[in-house]
């Protein structure tokens, strides 16, 4: 699918698209004509001996920014900018978030406030097109005068330095040249400033984090849906007059989801015993709801950065201004962050006591959901497993935005910590899969126990999911089956 970067607004559904989806990119040619009227307008300005004083264009960076810089120095202060910044560390960062940082950084550059010249887009652009991603490390950047260090590693390849995949192998980017004809960028005034400033590593964690928790939040109501008719609970908490009355928005629609796929389940119908279930199936609406909710405000903060233009300095030629101020700051996103990972840990957490409840041998149900108990522990230690994600999660969790600490000698005395924020979302994200997936195994297997059935469309979910995890009939080794049902949950897209 080919995407046309354009001032079009982008918003959700399209984000999506783009995500997991667009393999091309091209430039539109409006986008062309601001790029070069951009750079165009700095080279005019500030191409001459005596032009006026510019933070990044003609001066050093951070607490450097009083320093003059000579007009004969200007390409190698932007070279020396991006090889000094790329000291990242840690774990490579996952090849579909580069993918996205690429995206998120050619939209940026593409409003013509940044400065930069057509062919860095076009070279960024040529990197998207042919999968040549640039490796790029989890650890460096404090989410404030832009994501620093990450961004640096990105730039690198494009002056022939630093390492990018090649048909998925890490190779020198120096092989670009042989491999590609692609000889290496010499930057102009402010380019390599450009590149690195922005909240682009963020914000590609931001948006795969958000299209990954919208799919976990619909998975979290089946894996829920099934546990409810797996433990014989009443339908009646689920009802609209009870959210009626309390009228959060997510809490209506998950009040609902639960109806509708409970729809047509003899389990449900049947008459109860229980006067009450136990929060972790009564209170579904009311705990998923807030995510929902919470998720709805982070897609909107996500949105608006996706359309933004967050270097430093701006360039604004109809005015003829070149502003130095903080867009690259990363508070939105930070906080935004940090607030999905609480979002998400919450439907792993209440999960857990569900699939909890499921292994205690109450309302029909054999212990740990296996027959003959005590020669068979069953899904007993599945409970353990997913009891230790959710207590790691309640760690990861806790919020890297209350944090900052001083750099460049007090010049940026105040970070988000936004990046920190962004990896470990990552990390929450892929322990509440495998939460649900535990969930999803147990659900099913209490169905197993109930001689009248459940909804037709939670029957097509058992037996699809059969395909991949099997009916515990007696102990086996299972550790396969959790990765199993992470595997179907990751095929399996689900839109409500």
């Amino acid at each position: 699918m080919k995407h046309t970067i354009s001032s079009a607004h982008i918003n959700k559904n399209k984000l999506s698209e783009i995500a997991f989806q667009v393999t091309e990119l091209e430039l539109s040619e409006d986008a062309k004509q601001r790029i070069l009227k951009g750079r165009k307008y700095l080279d005019e300005k500030y191409g001459a001996m005596e032009a006026p004083t510019a933070y990044g264009i003609n001066t050093g960076f951070g607490s450097l920014c009083d320093t003059r810089i000579e007009l004969q120095d200007i390409e190698k202060l932007q070279k020396n900018l991006i090889i000094s910044h790329a000291c990242g560390a840690g774990k490579p960062v996952p090849k579909e978030i580069i993918r996205i940082m690429l995206f998120c950084k050619i939209q940026s550059l593409s409003y013509g406030h940044s400065g930069v010249s057509i062919e860095v887009v076009e070279r960024l652009i040529f990197f998207f097109n042919n999968n040549l991603l640039p490796v790029i490390y989890e650890q460096g950047s404090l989410g404030a005068s832009g994501d620093l260090a990450p961004l640096a590693h990105m730039a690198l390849p494009l002056l022939g330095l630093g390492e990018i995949y090649i048909d998925n192998e890490v190779r020198d980017a120096s092989a670009l040249k042989s491999n590609y004809g692609v000889e290496p960028l010499n930057l102009k005034s402010k380019e390599g400033l450009a590149l690195i400033n922005g909240t682009q590593f963020m914000l590609a964690y931001a948006i795969y984090g958000l299209l990954k928790a919208e799919q976990l939040w619909n998975w979290s109501h089946i894996t829920a849906s099934l546990s409810i008719d797996g433990f014989n609970c009443s339908l009646s908490p689920f009802l609209p007059q009870s959210h009626l009355i309390r009228p959060h928005a997510g809490q209506l629609e998950s009040a609902q989801l639960l109806l509708d796929l409970l729809d047509g389940s003899e389990i449900a119908q049947d008459a109860k015993d229980n006067v009450q279930d136990p929060y972790s199936f009564r209170c579904v609406p009311q705990v998923h709801g807030a995510s929902k909710d919470t998720l709805n405000f982070v897609t909107k903060t996500i949105v608006t950065e996706l359309n933004s233009v967050t270097d430093n300095p701006n360039v604004f030629p109809d005015s003829d201004e070149v502003i130095s101020a903080g867009n690259f700051h990363g508070q939105p996103l930070a906080l935004a962050l940090d607030y999905m990972a609480i979002a998400l840990s919450e439907i792993a957490n209440i999960s857990e006591r569900r699939t909890f409840q499921l292994m205690s041998g109450k309302r029909g149900l054999s212990s740990f959901l296996v027959h003959n108990p005590g020669l068979n522990s069953g899904m007993m230690i599945m409970q353990y497993t997913a009891a230790s994600i959710v207590s790691k999660n309640k760690s990861l969790a806790n919020p890297s935005s209350t944090d900052s600490i001083v750099s460049s000698n007090g010049q940026e005395d105040h970070v988000s910590m936004g990046a920190n924020a962004a990896v470990k979302l990552y990390e929450l994200l892929d322990n509440c899969q495998t939460v649900l997936g535990i969930e999803l195994i147990a659900g099913a297997e209490s169905l197993s126990f109930r001689k009248k059935q459940t909804s037709p469309f939670l029957k097509r979910i058992v037996n699809s999911l059969r395909d991949y995890v099997s009916q515990l009939d007696e102990d086996r080794i299972m550790y396969s089956d959790i990765k199993a049902a992470r595997i179907f949950l990751e095929e399996t897209k689900i839109d409500f």
